[in-house]
């Protein structure tokens, strides 16, 4: 796509980067067909060939109003457009380009601005948000039902491992997980300390900064990143073999930390080594159980260990990390009977922040995906992500966990 950059941005890195990666799009419309705002409006403008003309437009010189900014703000960035396109074209790193751009330009109404403000306040401040949200949970019988709907029911933390081993990893402190599901962590930290790995965990590193990125706060995202680099560089110098971050969101934006630093000298070369050493579990973990798959291929009658599970692949994790059937292939070799899920590619609505923002689509595309996952009437369905399970939980009664939880459950059915 042949494109004239405007006056004020050549010259610029922002505007070489979105000239290099419009000049990659051929109009093919692939993207169309993958995209979820479209499939649900019908619009072009709301689908990634339309944002990147509207894109193409601002980059060239024209001002852009609210109906651009609001066809930019409806995109999920759930990627799963670039999973599709044949042009290899970086979609998403365009948009956060677009985004800024038309966010100086054209200024939000108040009540846009303070709830943006508040959501990147609350969430990306570990303590701020667990106080909210437990408060949140004691109100919640007397809360209407729309808003006691988006209020998850507390979850209970198991045992944190005692032991020490020689082999070690990283666990990341993160923000809103360590809230909403204590024992994601807890369950990780046990699964690891069966197969003679310590977690570790850095008190001064916080959250991974994807929700302030996406919140229209790019400097309040790389100082977080930087937060995380330091708090992570001693353990990883000192021999941790990984980072391994258990919310596909918050890995997709850790993998991107030596992109979005590249241009810092002070943080530039950690930046480029803490992203090699972020793994999600699905990438890591199966080969350390290769050992162990034998004993741990066991069916306990009635419980999620053993029962027929669907699997709701994060778009942070097949999309944003290209890692793709890992985890339904793990469980399958675990003994589990991972069944189909009817366009598994599409996004189930949460899409961290932009359930809040949109939540009437987002009520759609959930509803969609849960018709899709609960087809063949699964005991438990299974994700990766944090903001999935709180969203699909919120719509269903079929318990939803995060599938290193499910993982935990069968090695200590099988050890016990």
């Amino acid at each position: 796509m042949e494109t004239r950059l405007a006056h004020w941005l050549a010259g610029t890195a922002e505007g070489a980067e979105a000239e290099a990666i419009l000049r990659r799009c051929v109009h093919c419309g692939f993207c169309t067909a993958t995209c979820p705002t479209y499939q649900l409006l019908g619009d072009e403008l709301d689908g990634p060939r339309g944002r990147i003309y509207l894109i193409k437009q601002v980059v060239e010189g024209r001002a852009p109003g609210a109906s651009t900014q609001g066809h930019l703000d409806r995109c999920l960035t759930c990627r799963s457009c670039e999973s599709t396109c044949p042009s290899g074209v970086e979609y998403a790193r365009l948009l956060d380009i677009g985004r800024e751009l038309v966010d100086r330009q054209v200024r939000r109404p108040l009540a846009q601005r303070l709830l943006r403000f508040a959501l990147r306040e609350a969430i990306a401040r570990r303590w701020p948000f667990a106080v909210a949200l437990r408060a949140g949970q004691w109100l919640r019988p007397l809360l209407p039902p729309r808003l006691r709907s988006r209020v998850p029911q507390h979850r209970a933390a198991l045992g944190w491992p005692a032991r020490t081993h020689a082999r070690k990893v990283v666990l990341p402190a993160g923000c809103a997980q360590p809230a909403l599901m204590p024992n994601v962590d807890a369950a990780t930290a046990r699964v690891l300390d069966r197969l003679g790995v310590q977690a570790l965990r850095a008190p001064d590193s916080g959250c991974c900064g994807a929700v302030r990125h996406h919140l229209g706060d790019p400097g309040g995202a790389l100082a977080q990143a930087r937060r995380n680099v330091d708090a992570w560089w001693p353990l990883l110098e000192a021999g941790a073999e990984a980072i391994l971050v258990n919310a596909s969101g918050c890995g997709a934006m850790v993998k991107e930390y030596g992109r979005l630093l590249r241009a810092d000298p002070a943080y530039a070369q950690r930046a480029l080594r803490v992203a090699a050493a972020a793994r999600d579990p699905a990438e890591w973990l199966p080969a350390q159980l290769e050992g162990s798959l034998d004993a741990l291929r066991v069916r306990v009658t009635g419980s999620d260990a053993a029962a027929r599970v669907a699997f709701q692949s994060p778009c942070s994790l097949q999309h944003g990390q290209r890692v793709r059937g890992a985890v339904e292939q793990l469980l399958a070799r675990l003994g589990a009977e991972p069944l189909p899920v009817a366009d598994a590619h599409l996004c189930c609505g949460s899409a961290g922040t932009w359930s809040i923002l949109e939540p009437g689509l987002a009520a759609e595309l959930r509803a969609r995906k849960l018709a899709a996952l609960q087809a063949r009437a699964p005991a438990a369905i299974l994700s990766a992500n944090v903001g999935c399970i709180a969203h699909l939980q919120a719509g269903t009664r079929t318990p939803v966990r995060h599938w290193v939880e499910w993982l935990d459950e069968a090695m200590a059915e099988t050890s016990g």
